[in-house]
């Protein structure tokens, strides 16, 4: 099934008055909505453009019901790709809105590295959306960490901006408390799968007045880009220790390599 262009990327339109309409109206006229891709024009602000919408590979099914890995041909059941029978996952399940290249990968490198906050609003809510059946059985929304100085530098976590728009739409809590990054690791870009393992050996860490909030819980960890899973992993082990009872994986994209 095919994800078509929609009106708008917000699940709902309130009902403004008479008065907060011609506001709004006359506001479209000084700063008419453009797409968040390319500042085309477009319908609706917060949206994208019929031609940026097609630009997204959406992540559907059939896919790896672990790694969330799109199969290439539908065999009509429920099956685990061969990375995840291989190498298991210490997470439960991933998910992710689309594939991380064309506009997907433009709209998150805006968002982690210019400052486009505003981003979040609609990339949050695409991913309410894919991660739907993750977050009926969630307890907890918990953004993946950064280490304080790189938060420092940055100003922001965009797994938090997210978090925080999918916490919202979806009325699950969202806790960043409960999960610390106490190791100040390289940057993952450009190392090996075992390189990465190995900067993020005891990268997180569940404080202890957290573990009891954490007891039990099933966890959904938020990120922007799923990679190799290596940060996914370590941050998945750590809320294990602390007492987490399962951990799932939603992040806005992912990268598919061919097998």
């Amino acid at each position: 099934m095919t994800m078509e262009p929609q009106p708008s990327l917000m699940p709902f339109k309130p009902v403004l008055s008479f008065g907060a309409r011609m506001a709004k109206a006359a506001l479209g006229l000084l700063y008419p909505p453009s797409c968040i891709a390319c500042q085309g024009a477009t319908g609706e602000p917060h949206g994208l453009c019929a031609a940026c919408w097609s630009g997204i590979r959406f992540i559907e099914r059939p896919f790896c019901e672990r790694l969330g890995t799109p199969f290439q041909v539908d065999l009509g059941q429920s099956l685990l790709s061969p990375a995840a029978i291989a190498d298991p996952p210490v997470f439960q399940r991933a998910r992710a809105v689309a594939e991380y290249d064309g506009t997907a990968s433009l709209l998150v490198h805006r968002l982690k590295y210019n400052d486009r906050l505003e981003l979040a609003r609609a990339l949050g809510t695409m991913m309410t959306r894919a991660g739907a059946e993750l977050l009926a059985e969630a307890d907890v929304i918990v953004p993946v960490p950064l280490h304080r100085w790189r938060l420092w530098r940055r100003r922001f976590n965009q797994a938090m901006a997210l978090a925080q728009i999918v916490a919202a739409e979806s009325g699950v809590p969202c806790d960043p408390s409960l999960l610390h990054r106490v190791k100040r690791t390289r940057r993952q870009v450009g190392l090996t799968k075992a390189q990465r393992q190995e900067n993020l050996q005891g990268a997180f860490r569940v404080l202890p007045e957290a573990k009891a909030r954490l007891k039990g819980k099933t966890v959904l960890l938020i990120d922007d880009v799923l990679t190799t899973g290596s940060t996914a992993n370590a941050a998945s082990r750590a809320l294990l220790r602390g007492g987490a009872a399962k951990v799932d994986i939603l992040a806005f994209a992912r990268v598919v390599t061919e097998s």
